[in-house]
């Protein structure tokens, strides 16, 4: 990596130390499953630095994004909304079928049960895997799609004592989530798991208002 390279045209007028501390932090909340927390990084300390590490990650198409734990980064929403619109097959299909009956199992019902802060997308509440085949979908192509979300880090498997099997929580990726990401998620998880609720009521007139407002 040089900065003669247009993604690393911002490292231009660093000095040597600031260009490892910004090459280091972006490698850090690139690849580490979880978010770094910013005291082992200067460059995620600094504004100045920081702002350099999320000038690089925006010309990936990507983005930082700050949590409770720490930093790490994602999609850029207009990025994320792209590759969201992609036509997808079967197995996409069920894929996002499961890992939606893990996040109403393990994040809608016990949030509105308060069990959970509402922006919260970490569980201690696994999905038992006899919740997921009580589902219309075949038991294969359920764990075909758990396989396929553990290795993306949208899924990990839990055991508690006594239970050998255990269940799913929500994985690492959602860390990586946008604030507007979160809330678009929220929304869809409001009208997966209560479509006639008030809620999900507000949530679809809040999503046409901007419409009718530009047809006034």
């Amino acid at each position: 990596m040089t900065d003669d390279h247009p993604v690393f045209g911002s490292l231009r007028h660093l000095d040597e130390r600031e260009r490892a501390e910004v090459v280091a932090a972006l490698m850090a909340v690139e690849y580490a499953a979880e978010p770094v927390p910013e005291v082992r990084f200067a460059a995620l300390r600094e504004p100045p630095l920081r702002r350099k590490v999320n000038d690089i990650l925006r010309r990936m198409g990507r983005t930082l994004v700050r949590s409770r734990l720490g930093w790490t980064s994602g999609y850029r929403d207009d990025v994320a909304a792209v590759l969201a619109a992609d036509p997808a097959g079967r197995r996409a299909e069920v894929d996002r079928a499961v890992l939606t009956l893990v996040l109403i199992h393990s994040v809608a019902i016990p949030r509105a049960g308060n069990k959970l802060a509402e922006d919260s997308w970490l569980s201690p509440y696994p999905t038992p895997i006899e919740d997921l085949q009580r589902s219309m979908l075949g038991v294969g192509e359920i764990e075909d799609a758990l396989r396929r979300l553990r290795q993306a880090g949208l899924v990990t498997q839990v055991k508690t004592a006594g239970d050998a099997v255990g269940g799913y929580i929500p994985g690492p990726q959602f860390h990586r989530l946008t604030d507007a990401a979160r809330r678009r998620l929220s929304e869809e998880l409001i009208l997966a798991a209560g479509p006639d609720s008030p809620l999900a009521a507000a949530v679809r007139a809040r999503r046409v208002s901007p419409v009718r407002e530009e047809s006034t």
